[in-house]
């Protein structure tokens, strides 16, 4: 039985063509199925109208026929439609219906009327899953975005429905606990007959994990529906703007034909490729120390608590940012990451330490007046959205600072354009995805010209295509001498884009080294939640002495294709 479209599409009732095309898909019963696609493509849509918010929530028209175990999923009411389909939402702020995070996840045993003593033990037992057993007196509003998205998964763990929906349940997870999450997905999963369903685009930290098959949409449509090594082949992934896992990268840069392997999710099986790999790489020259240029922020033993109960969100931190450079901040959930990034903007006061720019103590200055030089760009866009149109939410800034209406339109159009947005100017703001929704965040920001830019996952939610053409334009800026400081769990684009990263821990600094450095110590990897590339596991499974060296180069022999 399970679920059926027959030549399904639907048109949101705000927009002149369908963004689902006679989609034609059956997913069994128990199965285990990844969807992906590119930003904007339908996925989304799709997990939509299996879960009820549409037609309850999002409005449209729809044609074609959607079954639940053969019978039609509309007409039935959201509270039925969710006693079928447990979602965890990809904007985990919508989910949450308690005052604390305990409360939230017990809430579907008391609809159960499961008894209290029994309650708590299963509580504490589904928080446990996902280390957040110490915040559950917490309310779910004072948590990092990682923590909620945590939260929001243990609760929709403690309900039972045959279907789970994960809508990118990877979006705002630190990269272990990303690896533990998907672990619980597929521990649930084999423990069950429940049907799983997870809609995301990073693709290498989820084929890891079996999956049944991949269900590719792109433009509305499914083009591709196969086994995980099938698409790997395929190379359809790169063909529709998505990311093919890194190892793969690797070897297609090597000029390795990768088309008749037979097993492509598992990377220890291509070790025979070793050789190859190592005669097209060369001879492996040491990484040089972090290149330090002109300070531009100097941060100094800045301390920072939320409150005296909660201890020192931060601790004594201190480090400089140079001018021009590209500075990944890295570091688990609930680390200090998005409170340091609060602590340079003035949207945190600081209890002890100073900022300094360009030599000038801006410690007191006002957000409004560190506006002038530090844009600030939050990880949830929900959060910075005011407007709606997409137009006027990229002017608002401007014209709050009393900017012209012609500069504001010169302006907004330029940086519409640079963030891909530019098709989209007369659209609401809430006929995008959460990845468009991002763009237009950072669009808004740009357009004010600030000397530094602090981006708090500013590729969250955004496919490879979308996400690399951004990256590249802020290596542009950078090259202009503008400062870019990044908060992100994506290590692959740390990677590929950082010049340096400063890695946090409970508040602490554990490491401030060039990426390549800091990406092959174990230890402070293991510490901070840190999840290897595949380029590492490569390097170990073919015995290389020097990591951070193998490390460099595969990044600038990628850079070269």
């Amino acid at each position: 039985m399970g679920i059926c479209f027959k030549n399904f599409s639907f048109q949101y009732d705000n927009l002149k063509n369908p963004t689902l095309k006679h989609i034609n898909l059956g997913i069994g019963t128990g199965e285990k199925v990844l969807i992906a696609g590119p930003s904007g493509s339908g996925k989304s849509t799709l997990a939509h109208c299996l879960n009820g918010l549409i037609p309850h929530a999002y409005k449209g028209k729809m044609s074609g026929e959607l079954l639940l175990d053969g019978e039609p999923l509309y007409g039935k009411s959201l509270e039925a439609i969710s006693k079928k389909v447990g979602t965890i939402l990809q904007d985990a702020d919508g989910q949450f219906i308690a005052l604390s995070v305990g409360e939230d996840v017990a809430f579907a045993f008391e609809n159960d009327s499961m008894p209290v003593p029994h309650m708590h033990e299963k509580v504490e037992e589904i928080l446990k899953n996902f280390s957040m057993e110490a915040f559950s007196e917490q309310s779910p509003q004072n948590l990092s975005g990682g923590q909620k998205q945590k939260v929001a998964m243990a609760g929709v763990m403690a309900m039972k429905t045959d279907i789970l929906l994960f809508d990118e349940p990877l979006a705002n997870l630190d990269p272990m606990s990303g690896q533990l999450a998907m672990d619980t997905i597929d521990a649930l999963h084999k423990g069950t007959d429940k049907t799983i369903i997870v809609v995301e685009h990073r693709i290498e930290d989820v084929l890891s994990h079996h999956f049944d098959r991949v269900v590719l949409v792109s433009k509305g449509e499914i083009v591709f529906n196969g086994t995980p090594d099938e698409v790997l082949r395929s190379g359809v992934l790169e063909e529709n703007g998505l990311r093919e896992p890194l190892y793969i990268e690797v070897l297609k840069n090597c000029e390795i034909d990768l088309k008749e392997e037979s097993t492509l999710t598992d990377i220890s099986t291509l070790t025979k490729y070793k050789d190859k790999v190592m005669q097209v790489l060369g001879d492996l020259k040491p990484t040089q120390e972090k290149d330090e240029h002109e300070v531009l922020l100097e941060c100094k033993n800045l301390q920072f608590a939320y409150d005296k109960e909660r201890g020192n969100i931060l601790k004594d931190i201190s480090f400089n940012v140079y001018k021009g450079e590209f500075l990944a901040i890295l570091g688990n959930n609930g680390a200090g990451k998005s409170t340091l990034l609060k602590a340079l903007t003035g949207f945190c006061k600081l209890d002890q330490g100073e900022v300094r720019y360009e030599g000038q103590d801006i410690t007191k200055w006002s957000i409004r007046k560190r506006a002038d030089v530090i844009g600030y760009v939050m990880q949830n866009p929900n959060h910075m959205i005011t407007k709606y149109m997409i137009y006027d939410e990229v002017a608002f800034g401007l014209r709050n600072f009393g900017y012209a209406e012609e500069e504001v339109k010169v302006r907004v159009t330029e940086a519409l354009e640079k963030c891909g947005l530019a098709p989209y100017k007369k659209w609401p703001v809430a006929s995008l995805s959460y990845g468009q929704k991002k763009r237009v965040t950072i669009a808004s920001i740009l357009a004010l010209k600030p000397k530094v830019i602090v981006l708090d996952e500013p590729t969250a939610g955004q496919d490879h295509k979308n996400y690399t053409e951004f990256m590249n334009f802020l290596m542009t800026l950078k090259e202009e001498g503008i400062t870019v400081i990044m908060i992100t769990h994506d290590i692959q684009l740390a990677l590929e884009y950082a010049d340096r990263a400063i890695v946090l821990s409970s508040g602490q600094i554990l490491a401030d080294d060039t990426i390549y450095h800091v990406l092959s110590q174990k230890e402070v990897m293991e510490t901070a939640n840190l999840k290897d590339t595949s380029i590492s596991t490569l390097a170990r499974l073919y015995g290389v002495e020097d990591e951070s060296t193998f490390l460099k180069q595969v990044i600038q022999k990628g850079r070269e294709h």
